[in-house]
């Protein structure tokens, strides 16, 4: 069995339905270009399952051994290089909470059975590496612009 998908035009799927779904067999899943959206991933019930088991009891593991030991969120963060190179441009203060907050948004997310919420928060901490990276960046970023003009109105409120 394959590890990675098949990939197919939509089209095939709807004019030749049973040729592509016997393609399930073979592959975990089918990747389905489409001309005017985003691409799909068609998988099996039994699969999604799976995946969901396993990404489930992952996060409670991580999550389990984060909270036992006092050493261990001194191995989370002595592996989070590892699993996300792009840490190492964090300051040192921002990569304990990056690892506090991942656990807790993987626990939440694992909770109500959907991981957007992950995804969202890697991205906006691998974002915030890439300003640290770049010293010009983080200058501009950072510099004090002197006045506060308070809250920025919700665009709602706003005619």
């Amino acid at each position: 069995m394959s590890t990675e998908g098949a990939a197919v035009n939509f089209s095939e799927l709807v004019n030749k339905n049973k040729q592509t779904l016997a393609r399930l067999k073979h592959s975990p899943q089918l990747l389905l270009h489409r001309r005017d959206g985003e691409d799909l991933v068609l998988t099996t019930a039994a699969r999604a399952a799976q995946d969901r088991t396993v990404v489930s009891a992952a996060t409670r593991m991580l999550a389990a051994m984060a909270r036992r030991e006092p050493g261990s969120m001194e191995l989370l963060l002595d592996v989070l290089p590892d699993a996300f190179p792009w840490v190492r441009f964090l300051p040192e203060h921002d990569t304990h909470t990056f690892a506090l907050e991942l656990v807790e948004t993987m626990r939440a997310a694992d909770s109500v059975g959907n991981t957007a919420s992950v995804a969202q928060m890697l991205v906006a901490w691998q974002h915030t590496a890439e300003v640290h990276s770049d010293p010009e960046l983080l200058a501009a970023l950072t510099r004090d612009r002197g006045e506060d003009y308070g809250p920025v109105p919700d665009r709602r409120d706003v005619s």
